[in-house]
């Protein structure tokens, strides 16, 4: 490779790092407000219901999480982090439904077309419950600012495994420019 395409090379690819860089540092201030915004509305919350009504004590001795994060590989080779809903299915456990045998002892009667689901697992209660029905709308708030805070945690390492390859990249270009200069010199 020339130097002149070397150093083209070398350009796009640090535009693309501080690109990244400023796509991260906006997402952290995001990351950092929303946190903010969920700690406010949570005490308000404390506030409105009493202080001993929002608390450790009304946690549920068995949780379950709401939501998973998962990663893939993107085409690059690189790792991708994503949060979705616990409930909802990843797509390898998508596939084709097995049909659902009937006990001999039961008949099939007749209008009954179809064949019965099988019985999936209950979604996930949502944690608010554990404070009572009716919930201040600011403990509302701040669970749906710290779901986005989640989100926000997940693209950041995804960029910031961006980051770290566009470095080495950059790192590598900058060697291969080093030993082509002084043979061209």
């Amino acid at each position: 490779m020339a130097a002149p395409d070397l150093r083209s090379e070398l350009d796009s690819l640090l535009l693309q790092l501080l690109r990244d860089l400023e796509e991260l540092e906006a997402k952290r201030a995001a990351l950092n407000a929303r946190v903010e915004e969920g700690w406010l509305s949570l005490s308000k919350a404390r506030y409105a219901m009493g202080a001993k009504s929002v608390g450790p004590l009304q946690y549920a001795s068995h949780m379950e999480p709401q939501v998973c994060v998962y990663t893939s590989e993107a085409q690059d080779g690189l790792q991708k982090f994503w949060v979705m809903r616990a409930s909802a299915q990843t797509p390898e456990e998508l596939g084709p439904r097995e049909a659902v045998c009937l006990s001999p002892a039961l008949r099939r009667r007749k209008g009954l077309t179809k064949t019965p689901e099988p019985e999936s697992s209950p979604a996930p209660r949502d944690p608010l419950n554990w404070f009572g029905i009716l919930v201040p709308h600011s403990l509302r708030h701040a669970q749906a600012s710290f779901r986005e805070g989640l989100q926000l945690a997940a693209d950041m390492a995804s960029l910031q495994i961006r980051i770290d390859w566009g470095r080495s990249q950059l790192r590598g270009l900058q060697e291969k420019l080093k030993h082509l200069e002084p043979e061209s010199a």
